[in-house]
């Protein structure tokens, strides 16, 4: 059975499950052992200690920064609570067309499984989605250190096939209601493919993890990863992602259709702050946070997605004052 090279929780809208990466292709590669000649003696390699040449565990070794003469010690455990989704999140951004990714931006091929009973349905619905709109979801993970972009896709023709990987669903039907539902969410996170605007956020946390520790700083923890929906019903998860990821204009109409008619006194302002809030309500939670770390937005970490836009709008709105 294949073992997974990475494991955490896909989210797509409201909807995550637990999965684990296994490699897709096969290497070709002749692989050679060194031994000591004239033996059939392994040599292996081992951390050891320069100044004393005492082997060393894994348990027994921290990463240090070289700041010129003196280390900066960084636990790994520190590293982890500073990555995005802690290490353990795979977070769609969005969808994009598969036709506009120019193959060029792939590097290596991985299959996405489902890890853990009653996820094969959850599972089995965005692939099938996915192929039928032609769009890939986009991405972004930590693993061993590097945060990666990814473009999560269903299709398997140029790969080989996926023997030995546990939870692949089989023959799964979903309802005409869900496959909608799904097709729906599918197009309203929909997304131009703008590779430049993704950067690795995880080095740039952890160069302000080491700026902080040199001054004795704490620097503020990541969002703990999603946790698998579960057994909720799939119809209602799919039904409110669509909800949140609805454009601020239909948010605008339905509001507009249920609230009683009110007198306007002193709305400038408040126009104002709807006008900057109104755009940053049609992005995801993890498009806000990067907003929110870029404009420094104090106890962004443990704020949900209304109240990411209510922080960026006033933010906003003050520096204009400010300038």
């Amino acid at each position: 059975m294949a073992r997974p090279v990475w494991a955490g929780v896909l989210s797509f809208g409201l909807v995550s499950l637990p999965v684990g990466m296994y490699t897709a292709t096969d290497s070709h590669t002749i692989h050679f052992h060194q031994l000591q000649r004239g033996t059939s003696d392994r040599i292996r390699n081992r951390r050891v200690n320069e100044r004393t040449g005492e082997e060393i565990g894994l348990g027994g070794i921290v990463k240090g920064f070289d700041t010129g003469g003196e280390y900066v010690l960084v636990e790994p455990e520190e590293l982890d609570e500073i990555a995005p989704g802690r290490s353990q999140s795979l977070e769609i951004t969005g969808f994009v067309d598969l036709d506009q990714v120019d193959p060029i931006f792939f590097d290596k091929t991985y299959y996405l499984g489902p890890k853990g009973k009653g996820y094969g349905k959850f599972y089995a619905l965005l692939q099938k989605a996915l192929a039928k709109a032609n769009r890939a979801g986009v991405a972004t993970f930590v693993m061993r250190g590097r945060e990666y972009l990814v473009a999560l896709k269903a299709d398997g023709r140029d790969m080989r096939p996926p023997q030995g990987i546990p939870g692949l669903p089989g023959t799964t039907r979903h309802s005409a209601r869900e496959m909608k539902m799904a097709e729906r969410l599918i197009s309203a996170l929909a997304m131009e493919w703008e590779p430049q605007t993704f950067h690795d956020t995880f080095q740039e946390k952890a160069a302000a993890l080491i700026d902080a520790k040199k001054t004795g700083e704490t620097v503020e923890k990541a969002e703990p990863p999603a946790k698998a929906t579960g057994g909720v019903d799939l119809m209602d998860a799919l039904r409110a992602s669509v909800e949140r990821a609805r454009s601020p204009k239909d948010t605008r109409e339905k509001a507009a259709a249920t609230a009683r008619p009110k007198k306007e006194a002193a709305a400038a302002p408040k126009k104002r702050a709807a006008a900057r809030a109104a755009p940053l309500r049609s992005l995801t939670k993890a498009e806000l946070s990067k907003k929110a770390a870029a404009a420094h937005v104090p106890g962004r970490s443990s704020m949900n997605h209304d109240q990411l836009v209510d922080a960026l709008t006033d933010s906003a709105g003050g520096a204009k004052r400010a300038a």
